[in-house]
């Protein structure tokens, strides 16, 4: 079985490939790429993946956007399409919240 190793020289680093190793099993694996990856150079942590179980999304798939959005209209709420009732419903609740908000204060000041 084939098992990929990615390497971490220190805390704050990225995981990094460093090649892979061949064992028959994940106990072995861990302890090639140890000898392997970790002996000469200390290494702050190494990561040993099966290779099958690696899956690559590559950005030339169809339907895979990468990078984020460009368009970043979502974020105001002027850009979408709302009814009145929407903005009466909105008055309504934040009535309905300085009305609980006062007998909060009330009560406390109360106790």
């Amino acid at each position: 079985m084939i098992f990929e190793v990615f390497r971490q020289e220190q805390r704050k680093d990225y995981h990094v490939h460093v090649g892979n190793v061949h064992a028959p099993d994940r106990e072995m694996a861990r302890m090639y790429a140890q000898v392997m990856h970790a002996r000469r150079k200390p290494a702050h942590s190494l990561w040993v993946v099966p290779k099958e179980e690696i899956a690559e999304v590559d950005s030339d798939d169809e339907g895979v956007s990468m990078g984020g959005l460009t368009q970043k209209e979502y974020r105001w709420a002027t850009n979408y399409n709302t009814d009145e009732t929407f903005a009466e419903e909105i008055e309504a609740s934040q009535r309905e919240q300085e009305e609980a908000e006062r007998g909060r204060e009330e009560a406390e000041a109360n106790d």
